[in-house]
C-alpha cells in the first residue's frame, strides 16, 4: 500500500522543488549565455584588433604597437619562420590554442591571425586568466540557487499555512461535531470560496443524512410496535391453548411448533432492530449469555425440520462459554447455521461442538467448494445443495451480527469426509 503524504507536505515540497529547479535552470542558462557572449565578444575584438595591427604594420613597418593584455606579433612572408611552429600554418581568423606556460601549467589562449599584403599579424589573448573569475561566478550562482531554494521552501511553508488554514479549520469543526454529537451549519463560518462551497455541500449532505436517520429511527419504532404486538398475541394465545385439558397429543405438538416459530420470529425481530440501532450507536453490552443453553434451545426448535430424514443432531460441550451479548443475537446466528446444516444434510449427522472459545456446526451434507465459502456470507448469494436454495439473506445477517460484536464467523469444507463446518469464534 502506497504511503499517502499530507497535502501540506506536498505543497511545501512542490514550491521548494519548483524554486530550486527554476533557479538552477536560470543559473545554467546565465552561465551558458555569459560564456557564449564572452567568447563572441573576444573573438570579434581580436579580429578587429588584428586587422588594425596588420594595417599599422603595413603602413609603418618600422614601428610595432604594444599591448598590455594582448601580445602582438608581425612577420612578413619571408620571416614567418620566426613565428612559433604551430602558428605558421594558421589561416586568417581567431583560433583556440592550448600550450604550457612559464609556470608549467596548460594555458588556454585565443590567437587572432591576419594575412594581408605580405604581412602576417598575430594577436595572442590569454583566456586562462578569466578562469578564476568564471569559477567565482559559478560559486556565486550555486550559492544563489541554494538561497532561492531556501526562500522557496520558506514561501511554501507560509503559503501552506495560509492556503490550508480554512481546510484545517473545516476539518477541526467536523471533528468537534463528531465528539459533541451535534451538527451545526458550516457554510456561514467560511468565506464564499472553494472551501465555502465544500462547507455548503457538507451541510446539504448532513441534512440528507439526518433526515434518513430520522426516517430509519421512526421506521424501526413502527416496525417494533407493529410486529411485536401480533407476535405477543400469538405467544399468549398459544400458551393458553396448551393449558387446555382436552388437547390431543397431535394438537399439543402443533401448538409447540407455533410457539417455537413465534419465539424465533420475536428473536429475529429483536436482533434486526438491535442490529439497526447498534450500527448507528455501537453494540449494546451488559447481558451475559451462555452459549450452550442457547445452542440447546436452537437445536430443539430446529428438530421439526428433520421430518423423516435419517439424521441425528448432537450437542457436544467441551467447555463453558459465556458471551457479553443478548441471547436473541446469538440465537439468530445459531438458528441460521444449524438450520442450514439440517436443511442441506439429507442423511448422517449434524454435530454442534462448544469449546476453546468457539462453537462449530459440523454436518455430513454435500459440502461446499473452498472458493465459495466466503461468497456465502454475501447478501443475496445462495448456496447449491439440497432443494436448490441456500441461506440468501440469512448468512449475510449472521456476518453483520458477528462483526458488530467482534466475533469471527466462517465456513469451510470438511477435510475428513463430505460436509461443511460453520464456526463462530468468540475470542
Amino acid at each position: 500500500m502506497q504511503s499517502r503524504r499530507k497535502l501540506r507536505f506536498r505543497l511545501i515540497w512542490s514550491f521548494a522543488l519548483f524554486g530550486f529547479g527554476l533557479s538552477a535552470l536560470f543559473a545554467l542558462a546565465s552561465l551558458d549565455i555569459r560564456s557564449r557572449v564572452e567568447d563572441q565578444l573576444i573573438t570579434t575584438s581580436l579580429q578587429d584588433e588584428v586587422d588594425h595591427l596588420n594595417a599599422q604594420v603595413v603602413e609603418h613597418p618600422e614601428r610595432a604597437p604594444s599591448f598590455n593584455i594582448i601580445k602582438a606579433y608581425s612577420w612578413s612572408d619571408r620571416t614567418i619562420y620566426r613565428a612559433p611552429l604551430p602558428w605558421q600554418s594558421l589561416d586568417t581568423g581567431v583560433h583556440d590554442m592550448y600550450e604550457a606556460g612559464p609556470d608549467g601549467r596548460q594555458h588556454h589562449y585565443k590567437l587572432a591571425v591576419r594575412r594581408k599584403d605580405g604581412v602576417i599579424s598575430f594577436l595572442q589573448y590569454d583566456v586562462s586568466r578569466d578562469e578564476l573569475g568564471k569559477q567565482q561566478l559559478i560559486i556565486s550562482v550555486i550559492g544563489a540557487v541554494f538561497i532561492f531554494g531556501l526562500l522557496s521552501l520558506a514561501l511554501g511553508l507560509w503559503l501552506s499555512r495560509k492556503v490550508l488554514k480554512p481546510v484545517t479549520e473545516l476539518a477541526r469543526r467536523l471533528r468537534d461535531f463528531r465528539k459533541n454529537g451535534k451538527v451545526e451549519p458550516l457554510a456561514p463560518l467560511f468565506a464564499n470560496d472553494e472551501v465555502g462551497e465544500l462547507a455548503m455541500a457538507l451541510d446539504a449532505y448532513a441534512d440528507r443524512l439526518t433526515a434518513m436517520v430520522e426516517r430509519d429511527r421512526e421506521f424501526n419504532s413502527d416496525v417494533s410496535h407493529e410486529l411485536r404486538t401480533p407476535l405477543a398475541v400469538i405467544a399468549s394465545t398459544t400458551e393458553l391453548l396448551q393449558g387446555s385439558p382436552d388437547l390431543t397429543d397431535k394438537l399439543r405438538e402443533r401448538l409447540k411448533r407455533i410457539e417455537r416459530a413465534s419465539r424465533q420470529a420475536t428473536e429475529l425481530i429483536e436482533a434486526l432492530l438491535l442490529l439497526s440501532r447498534a450500527e448507528r450507536r455501537g453494540p449494546t453490552r451488559g447481558e451475559t449469555t451462555e452459549v450452550a443453553k442457547v445452542a440447546a434451545d436452537v437445536i430443539e426448535s430446529q428438530r421439526p425440520q428433520m421430518r423423516d430424514k435419517p439424521l441425528t443432531i448432537d450437542l457436544v460441550e467441551r467447555g463453558t462459554i459465556s458471551v457479553n451479548a443478548p441471547a436473541s443475537v446469538l440465537s439468530v446466528a445459531l438458528t441460521n447455521l444449524i438450520g442450514n446444516a439440517i436443511k442441506y444434510t439429507l442423511e448422517g449427522s449434524v454435530r454442534v461442538e462448544i469449546g476453546n472459545g468457539r462453537i462449530e456446526v459440523i454436518d455430513t451434507g454435500p459440502g461446499i467448494k473452498p472458493e465459495d465459502a466466503e461468497r456465502l456470507f454475501q447478501r443475496g448469494v445462495r448456496g447449491e445443495g439440497a432443494g436448490g436454495s441456500g441461506a440468501g439473506l440469512g448468512l449475510a445477517i449472521v456476518r453483520r451480527l458477528c462483526e458488530l460484536y467482534g466475533w469471527d464467523v466462517s465456513m469451510r469444507p470438511r477435510s475428513d469426509a463430505n460436509g461443511a463446518i460453520a464456526a463462530i469464534v468468540f475470542e
